[in-house]
Protein backbone atom coordinates (compact mmCIF):
# COMPACT_ATOMS: atom_id res chain seq x y z
CA UNK A 1 0.00 0.00 0.00
CA UNK A 2 3.01 2.21 -0.02
CA UNK A 3 4.45 3.86 -2.79
CA UNK A 4 7.67 2.17 -3.88
CA UNK A 5 10.41 4.94 -5.39
CA UNK A 6 11.86 3.92 -8.82
CA UNK A 7 13.20 5.39 -11.61
CA UNK A 8 12.44 3.25 -15.06
CA UNK A 9 14.76 3.47 -17.71
CA UNK A 10 13.53 2.95 -21.39
CA UNK A 11 14.10 3.21 -24.82
CA UNK A 12 11.86 0.39 -26.46
CA UNK A 13 7.98 0.38 -25.33
CA UNK A 14 8.70 -3.68 -25.53
CA UNK A 15 12.08 -4.78 -24.16
CA UNK A 16 13.32 -8.00 -23.87
CA UNK A 17 14.66 -7.83 -20.55
CA UNK A 18 14.40 -5.41 -17.54
CA UNK A 19 17.00 -4.79 -14.95
CA UNK A 20 15.92 -3.82 -11.49
CA UNK A 21 18.93 -1.80 -9.77
CA UNK A 22 19.75 -2.11 -6.24
CA UNK A 23 22.29 0.77 -5.30
CA UNK A 24 25.18 -0.16 -2.75
CA UNK A 25 25.74 2.21 0.07
CA UNK A 26 22.67 3.06 2.30
CA UNK A 27 20.68 1.69 -1.06
CA UNK A 28 18.51 4.38 -0.80
CA UNK A 29 18.52 6.29 -4.32
CA UNK A 30 15.09 8.34 -3.01
CA UNK A 31 14.25 9.50 -5.91
CA UNK A 32 12.33 12.89 -6.76
CA UNK A 33 11.28 15.75 -8.31
CA UNK A 34 13.04 18.76 -7.53
CA UNK A 35 12.44 22.00 -9.37
CA UNK A 36 10.75 20.17 -12.73
CA UNK A 37 14.04 17.89 -12.72
CA UNK A 38 14.73 14.29 -10.91
CA UNK A 39 16.90 14.00 -8.73
CA UNK A 40 18.14 11.14 -6.32
CA UNK A 41 20.68 10.29 -3.75
CA UNK A 42 23.99 7.66 -5.20
CA UNK A 43 23.79 9.35 -8.37
CA UNK A 44 27.58 8.31 -8.35
CA UNK A 45 27.09 4.90 -7.30
CA UNK A 46 28.28 2.28 -9.70
CA UNK A 47 25.01 1.23 -10.91
CA UNK A 48 23.21 3.94 -11.13
CA UNK A 49 25.94 5.85 -13.08
CA UNK A 50 26.69 2.82 -15.33
CA UNK A 51 22.56 2.21 -16.27
CA UNK A 52 22.25 4.19 -19.46
CA UNK A 53 25.19 1.39 -20.79
CA UNK A 54 22.33 -1.10 -20.00
CA UNK A 55 19.76 0.83 -21.54
CA UNK A 56 18.92 -0.04 -25.38
CA UNK A 57 16.58 -1.50 -27.71
CA UNK A 58 16.37 -4.76 -25.64
CA UNK A 59 17.06 -3.51 -22.27
CA UNK A 60 15.08 -1.17 -19.53
CA UNK A 61 16.01 -0.58 -15.98
CA UNK A 62 14.42 0.40 -12.71
CA UNK A 63 16.29 1.74 -10.09
CA UNK A 64 15.25 1.78 -6.60
CA UNK A 65 16.21 1.67 -3.09
CA UNK A 66 17.85 -1.67 -2.21
CA UNK A 67 15.76 -3.43 0.23
CA UNK A 68 14.93 -7.20 1.26
CA UNK A 69 11.36 -6.83 1.52
CA UNK A 70 9.42 -9.99 -0.56
CA UNK A 71 6.36 -7.40 -0.49
CA UNK A 72 8.51 -4.62 -1.94
CA UNK A 73 10.38 -6.24 -4.96
CA UNK A 74 7.17 -7.61 -6.06
CA UNK A 75 5.35 -4.36 -6.03
CA UNK A 76 8.16 -3.88 -8.33
CA UNK A 77 8.43 -7.26 -10.20
CA UNK A 78 4.23 -6.52 -10.63
CA UNK A 79 4.49 -2.81 -12.13
CA UNK A 80 7.15 -4.35 -14.76
CA UNK A 81 4.97 -7.64 -15.54
CA UNK A 82 1.98 -4.89 -16.15
CA UNK A 83 4.60 -2.28 -18.58
CA UNK A 84 6.81 -5.58 -20.15
CA UNK A 85 4.57 -8.17 -20.13
CA UNK A 86 6.73 -10.40 -22.11
CA UNK A 87 10.20 -8.95 -20.52
CA UNK A 88 12.72 -11.28 -18.44
CA UNK A 89 13.36 -9.65 -15.23
CA UNK A 90 16.91 -9.46 -13.49
CA UNK A 91 18.25 -8.25 -10.41
CA UNK A 92 21.68 -6.77 -10.22
CA UNK A 93 23.46 -5.22 -6.93
CA UNK A 94 25.84 -3.31 -6.17
CA UNK A 95 28.45 -3.72 -2.81
CA UNK A 96 25.85 -3.32 -0.42
CA UNK A 97 22.89 -3.88 -2.40
CA UNK A 98 24.38 -7.65 -2.56
CA UNK A 99 23.21 -8.13 1.17
CA UNK A 100 19.62 -7.46 -0.38
CA UNK A 101 19.88 -9.72 -3.74
CA UNK A 102 21.47 -12.60 -1.87
CA UNK A 103 18.73 -11.94 0.91
CA UNK A 104 15.92 -12.58 -1.91
CA UNK A 105 17.62 -15.43 -3.88
CA UNK A 106 15.48 -17.79 -2.29
CA UNK A 107 12.19 -15.75 -2.66
CA UNK A 108 13.24 -14.90 -6.63
CA UNK A 109 14.67 -17.58 -7.62
CA UNK A 110 11.04 -18.69 -9.76
CA UNK A 111 9.72 -15.30 -10.29
CA UNK A 112 13.00 -13.56 -11.78
CA UNK A 113 15.11 -15.19 -14.79
CA UNK A 114 17.98 -14.14 -12.85
CA UNK A 115 20.78 -12.34 -10.57
CA UNK A 116 23.73 -10.19 -10.93
CA UNK A 117 26.08 -9.32 -7.61
CA UNK A 118 28.91 -6.78 -8.34
CA UNK A 119 31.61 -5.60 -6.01
CA UNK A 120 29.81 -8.18 -3.69
CA UNK A 121 30.15 -7.67 0.24
CA UNK A 122 31.94 -10.63 2.21
CA UNK A 123 28.87 -13.03 2.62
CA UNK A 124 29.56 -14.00 -0.94
CA UNK A 125 31.89 -16.32 0.35
CA UNK A 126 29.54 -18.80 1.40
CA UNK A 127 26.79 -17.98 -1.29
CA UNK A 128 26.14 -20.89 -3.74
CA UNK A 129 24.19 -19.48 -6.54
CA UNK A 130 23.55 -23.11 -7.92
CA UNK A 131 21.19 -23.68 -5.34
CA UNK A 132 18.79 -21.81 -6.73
CA UNK A 133 16.53 -22.31 -10.09
CA UNK A 134 17.58 -19.16 -11.96
CA UNK A 135 20.83 -17.92 -13.20
CA UNK A 136 23.23 -15.74 -11.24
CA UNK A 137 26.59 -13.88 -11.99
CA UNK A 138 29.36 -12.48 -9.71
CA UNK A 139 31.41 -9.86 -11.34
CA UNK A 140 34.45 -8.47 -8.91
CA UNK A 141 37.52 -5.97 -9.36
CA UNK A 142 40.72 -8.24 -9.14
CA UNK A 143 41.55 -4.74 -7.05
CA UNK A 144 39.22 -3.96 -4.88
CA UNK A 145 40.27 -3.24 -1.81
CA UNK A 146 37.50 -1.95 0.30
CA UNK A 147 37.37 -4.23 3.41
CA UNK A 148 33.73 -5.26 3.64
CA UNK A 149 34.05 -6.66 -0.11
CA UNK A 150 37.44 -8.48 -1.20
CA UNK A 151 37.89 -9.88 -4.00
CA UNK A 152 38.93 -12.71 -2.66
CA UNK A 153 35.53 -13.53 -1.45
CA UNK A 154 33.80 -13.38 -4.69
CA UNK A 155 36.68 -15.56 -6.27
CA UNK A 156 35.92 -18.38 -3.17
CA UNK A 157 32.32 -18.58 -4.13
CA UNK A 158 33.42 -19.40 -7.99
CA UNK A 159 35.98 -22.07 -6.77
CA UNK A 160 33.71 -23.30 -3.61
CA UNK A 161 30.48 -23.43 -5.69
CA UNK A 162 31.08 -22.90 -8.97
CA UNK A 163 29.26 -19.46 -9.33
CA UNK A 164 29.91 -18.06 -12.78
CA UNK A 165 32.26 -15.08 -12.21
CA UNK A 166 33.86 -12.25 -13.84
CA UNK A 167 36.63 -10.56 -12.79
CA UNK A 168 36.86 -7.26 -14.15
CA UNK A 169 40.96 -5.38 -14.55
CA UNK A 170 41.88 -1.67 -15.41
CA UNK A 171 40.35 1.29 -14.76
CA UNK A 172 40.56 3.68 -12.35
CA UNK A 173 40.47 4.26 -8.70
CA UNK A 174 40.46 7.52 -7.12
CA UNK A 175 39.34 8.80 -3.54
CA UNK A 176 38.00 5.60 -0.54
CA UNK A 177 38.54 1.97 -1.77
CA UNK A 178 35.33 1.32 -1.04
CA UNK A 179 33.37 4.62 -2.96
CA UNK A 180 32.15 4.45 -6.34
CA UNK A 181 35.22 6.22 -8.31
CA UNK A 182 37.57 3.25 -7.17
CA UNK A 183 38.33 0.21 -8.24
CA UNK A 184 35.46 -0.82 -5.77
CA UNK A 185 32.75 1.45 -8.81
CA UNK A 186 34.57 -0.50 -11.44
CA UNK A 187 35.70 3.31 -12.18
CA UNK A 188 36.46 3.64 -15.71
CA UNK A 189 34.79 0.51 -16.72
CA UNK A 190 31.10 1.19 -16.60
CA UNK A 191 30.51 0.69 -20.07
CA UNK A 192 32.52 -2.57 -20.13
CA UNK A 193 31.05 -4.47 -16.50
CA UNK A 194 27.45 -3.30 -17.74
Amino acid sequence: GEPIPCVLDSVSPNPKYVVILFPGGTGAMNPRMRDGRLVYDFAGNFLIRARKFFVDEDFATVATNSSDSEERIQGVLDDIKRRYPNAKTYLAGTSNGTFYTMKLAAYLQDRIAGEIHSSSRAQIYSFNAKEFRNRHLVIHHVNDWCRVTPYSAALRSHEKFGNDFIAMEGGISTGNECEAFAHHGFNGLQRTTA
